[in-house]
């Protein structure tokens, strides 16, 4: 039996960075949830914009929500969510409401994701300095439907280069 699909995306831009993260919104559902991970700096929050673009958001919307902890972007094909768990401790998620995002209708994108404890279906997007001005985005569907998620998105960006898929 194969494992989850796995994606590797080599970025040494924030252009090709918000283009991963565009050519993933076009095969966006309602409800799905992109749990993101990676030092600080390594691009999800670009990555975000570029999910905002292809979702039909303003990019120039999209700031980190470090402080606020959430932030949403309407006006799209779907709502964004994008909430970023750095600043919280273990329980602090139970305590936010924050499971009316994550299992809404809206499309999810989850910094520090795994700080979140719980595992809900999700695409998991992993961010990794290889040199000062690139960037490895390595993508694994955890479900059925983020595998078929992410065939898709190789098919579009294997047209362009620059993708790998396990």
């Amino acid at each position: 039996m194969a494992g989850p699909m796995r994606l590797t995306f080599s970025s040494t831009s924030e252009a090709q960075t918000e283009r991963f993260g565009q050519c993933l919104a076009a095969s966006l559902f309602p409800g799905a949830l992109i749990g993101l991970g990676g030092e600080l700096g390594s691009g999800k929050t670009c990555f975000v914009r570029g999910l905002a673009t292809g979702l039909g958001i303003p990019p120039e919307r999209v700031r980190s929500p470090s402080f606020t902890l959430i932030n949403e972007y309407s006006g799209g094909r779907e709502p964004l969510y994008h909430i970023d768990l750095y600043r919280l401790g273990p329980g602090d998620v139970d305590t936010l409401a924050l499971r009316e995002y994550l299992y809404g209708d809206g499309i999810c994108a989850v910094e520090w994701f795994e700080r979140l404890g719980e595992q809900p279906p999700h695409l998991s997007i992993r961010f990794t300095f290889v040199a000062e001005s690139e960037r490895m985005l390595v993508a694994v569907a955890n479900s059925q439907r983020y595998d078929d998620l992410l065939r898709a998105v190789a098919r579009e960006l294997g047209e362009q280069g620059g993708v790998e898929k396990d």
